[in-house]
Order: structure tokens, then sequence, then C-alpha cells
């Protein structure tokens, strides 16, 4: 058996009525939506005008209307051949029709493949021969249309898509998502973000992250439609742009990474935008100093902030750090939503209070798909091993200590790359950073630093970085990026492609 101390709830602040354990001890809402066309359903039945989609620059539906066009991708699929559980691609860019594609594949009883279209050719067509994808809607083929089709043979645990993970230690791995991951992940933001669950048209997110990943897909296009809200898609990202839509689009919700509200905050026309319908402002994905959390509070008086931490394996949120404790505890990802079981697997005596952090839930996957030497490994005694290190505080608070990977060892200290970054990101003019580790003869591995900013102060930094960290965490080597640093859809590092392209230069002391 796997030694897993459960993180306590006592402190937690979100509700967890309405929660009940299954034989095996997974936690379960008691009331959800039996699918995701039964959510859909409810509000074409309620609020058929009430506007559902915009795709800036080119058009809008309403829930009617969302339906019926889905309901003929779902007829042409079908009349083409497509079988219940069959799969099918999806690589349109962000926008109406890959919208209208996922719900036509949901509506024609398939599982929709979120393909990352950021991808090179060869990683594409792994991910179309891994997932046996029987139709690829590539970019430039047309949506199929048929006569309206809509199937009414799915449940909660029917797979509706596969998104896939970003591949960082091999080959990305397809992760099957049920209708109640979905749904689940849903009342999860709805209880943590405390929205009321009459919002509806006053719910309007706008998503600027890829619909192939979970954040844009699960935590804002779902979580939109749930409470009968508005997506309002971004199909590029845009600072001029998106300053421009929050009025314009009447936007009540956004999400980005900490190093885009850096760069927003900065803009010369963002001190002028009307951002005083904004409600809720979210954040995820790489760490945040507390100096930005107050600026971006600062920013959107209005709003309340909130931290979120998940993974595709756990259909997105595993928790949420709340307004009140963000500037406090900025350096914390927050609380356990109220459906996961948080626990660690202890390091020892050597590191007390930390370890691996493994989560078991509605929404976390019960395995990877085809891939049963992986799953077993990742999913022990039915916990899954996220391979993220935590300390979890008095309250029940997780803080990232980093990947199990990506720990620096320096002569038998381990160095904390995420406690670096987030020191960096708090120090003058610095947007975005990367800590590496950098091979040595003497000491194995030291502390590298890719920074990214204007009018970077090199020794104001390590200056910084003294106050707060031990000598031997305060980085040795410093480049400086001239673009911004490489991130994958869900706002991650790309550090295997920084490690490839940073040339380090001599150690600074």
């Amino acid at each position: 058996m796997t030694e897993v101390t459960e993180i306590p709830r006592d402190h937690n602040p979100f509700p967890a009525t309405g929660v009940s354990r299954d034989a095996k001890g997974v936690p379960h809402y008691d009331e959800l939506p039996d699918t995701l066309l039964d959510m859909l359903a409810e509000h074409v039945d309620n609020r058929p005008n009430s506007e559902a989609l915009v795709e800036l620059g080119a058009g809008h539906l309403t829930y009617r209307q969302l339906w019926d066009r889905a309901s003929r991708v779902a007829g042409g699929l079908r009349a083409a051949g497509l079988k219940p559980g069959n799969r099918v691609a999806v690589r349109y860019p962000a926008g109406i029709n890959w919208v209208l594609a996922f719900w036509g594949t949901v509506m024609a009883g398939g599982v929709a493949v979120a393909v990352n279209t950021r991808s090179a050719q060869p990683e594409v067509e792994f991910v179309l021969s891994d997932s046996g994808a029987q139709v690829d809607l590539a970019a430039d083929i047309p949506l199929p249309d048929g006569q309206p089709y809509v199937t009414d043979q799915l449940g909660p645990a029917d797979i509706a898509a596969l998104f896939y993970t970003s591949g960082t230690t091999g080959h990305p791995k397809g992760v099957p998502t049920t209708h109640e991951a979905f749904l689940t992940n849903t009342e999860n933001g709805i209880r943590c973000l405390r929205q009321p669950r009459d919002i509806g048209e006053g719910l309007r997110t706008l998503i600027s992250v890829p619909l192939f990943h979970v954040t844009g897909c699960n935590s804002q296009l779902l979580a939109a439609a749930r409470v009968g809200g508005a997506a309002v898609i971004m199909p590029a990202l845009n600072l001029d742009d998106l300053i421009a839509t929050v009025p314009e689009e009447r936007i009540s919700l956004m999400v980005t990474v900490p190093a885009i509200y850096s760069l927003l905050l900065r803009h010369k026309e963002f001190s002028s935008a009307d951002v005083s319908g904004v409600r809720w402002v979210g954040y995820g994905g790489a760490p945040i100093a507390p100096s930005l959390v107050r600026s971006v509070k600062d920013a959107f008086p209005q709003a309340t902030v909130f931290n979120g931490y998940g993974m595709t394996e756990s259909a997105s949120l595993m928790t949420v750090l709340p307004d009140d404790d963000a500037v406090e505890h900025a350096d914390s990802v927050g609380y356990a939503v109220p459906s996961v079981d948080l626990g660690v697997i202890p390091f020892g005596d050597d590191a007390p209070g930390v370890g691996e952090l493994v989560t078991r839930g509605a929404n976390v996957t019960a395995g990877y798909w085809d891939r049963p030497e992986a799953t077993s490994a990742t999913i022990v005694d039915g916990w899954l091993h996220t391979g993220d290190v935590v300390r979890v505080d008095g309250a029940g608070r997780v803080h990232i200590v980093d990947r199990l990977k990506d720990i620096i060892n320096r002569g038998g200290e381990n160095v904390s790359s995420i406690a670096v970054e987030a020191a960096l990101l708090s120090a003058p003019n610095v947007a975005d950073a990367c800590v590496l580790a950098v091979p040595d003869e003497v000491m194995g591995e030291k502390v590298g630093a890719v920074l990214f900013g204007e009018r970077i102060d090199v020794g104001a930094v390590l200056e910084h970085c003294r106050a707060q960290l031990a000598d031997f965490e305060v980085p040795q080597y410093v480049t400086i990026a001239t673009s911004a640093l490489p991130r994958n859809a869900g706002g991650k590092l790309l550090k295997g492609k920084l490690r490839e392209q940073v040339q380090w230069g001599d150690p600074l002391r």
C-alpha cells in the first residue's frame, strides 16, 4: 500500500455539501446533469435567445443556434459513418467552428480529440494515430453537415473527449474525460468562485487560451455553459484587442497566466480601460509575486481574484486559492476543491511536511488512453500521482515546491526552481523568469536563471534574491531573453526548449 497522508478539510472554505463517496471512497457530487447534452439542453429550453458563444471578429451564436448548428454537425458525422465511441480529431483554430465540432461530436455519440494546433506535424500525426481518430477535422476541412441528430444513449461515465498531456517526458498521453468529470469541474468552479447559480447572461468569460487545453475548454467554455453564460473567444492573444474587448463584450471573468497580467498592467492603454464589469480575475500555471497580485487587485477593483491549479488528468481544477488569501498566501495554489481528495506521500524525515501530491475524485481520470503501463505507474491504490512536490500548511493550503524532475541538486542541497522563480518574479522589472539546472563538475548542478523584461539590472535582481533566498539558491548563471519565454498552451514554461537554446556564459560568482 502506498503511504498517503490525506490533507484535512478542517479549514477548507469551499462547501462540500451534497458530496457522497462510492464503494472505493471516491467523492462524487450527488446532483449533476447526467451529461453535457442535458446541461446544454436546459439552456436551449429556458433561455434559447441568450448569447452562448462569441468569436471576436466572426460573429456570435445564441443557445438555440448553437444547438441547432451542432446537431447538424452530428448528423453529418453520423451520415459519414461515425459510430458511438468513435474518435473525432478537432483541429480547428479557437472559435465557433471548434466549439461546433466539439458539441457536434458529443451529440453524435463520439469522442472529441482536442489536438494541439501548435504541435509540429509529427506530433499531430502521433495523436491522430494514438487516438485512433476515425474523422480528422483539420483546419481546412469544412464542418460536417447533415440532418439534425442528437443521441440519447449517453451517461455520466461515457467518455466525451480526449485531451493530451504536454508530452514533456516523452510522447503525450491521451486522457479520457467523462461527462461526469466535465460537469464536476464546472460545479467546482461555481462553488469555489462563489458564482450565483442564476447569473445567466451576467457570466461572460474571455477565453484567450487555447480550447484544446483544459483551462480554455473545461474551466471557461463549459463552465460558462453550465450557468447559461457566454464564452467570448479570442482566437489569438493580442493585448490591444484584449483591452478593447473587456468593456465592449462586457467581460465579467477572465483567466490567464501571471506573465500576461504583468504585461497587461504595464500596457499604455490599460490605465484608461473600463474594467469595472470584471467580477472574477483568475491566474495559474506559474508562480506569481505578491506584488503582482496586489497590482492585479488594484487594477480590477470590482473583482475577486483567485489562483487555480490542476492537470489535464483532473479535468482542470484540483485546488483554488480564494481572494481572501490571494496576497498573504500568494505562494500557495489554495485548498482542495470540494470534489477531490488530496494527499501527500511524504519524502521522509529529511524533508518534513514535503512530498508528492496525489489526488482522487470524480473529475480525475481513471487512466490513460491505451497506456496500461503508464496508468499503473501513475494511479496507485486509487490515487493519481501528480509528479508535483508540495508542502501543506496548517490550514490545508497547498504550496507547490517543484516538479519532481525540476528540483536542482546543488552539492547535495535541493533547490526548488519554483521558489527561485517566485523570488525572481518579485524583482524589479522582471516580467517572466525560468530557473534551470546548469551542469557543474564540482557541485553537480548550479542554479541558472533566464529572465525576460524591460531594463533589467541583473545586479539589482540578485541583490533582491539574496534578501529572500538562501545563498545556495541564488542564481549563479543569468541570461536575459530578448523575447517572451516559451510556454505551452496551459501557460507552463517549456523548460526543455529553453535548455536547448540557452547559452550560459561564465558564472556570476
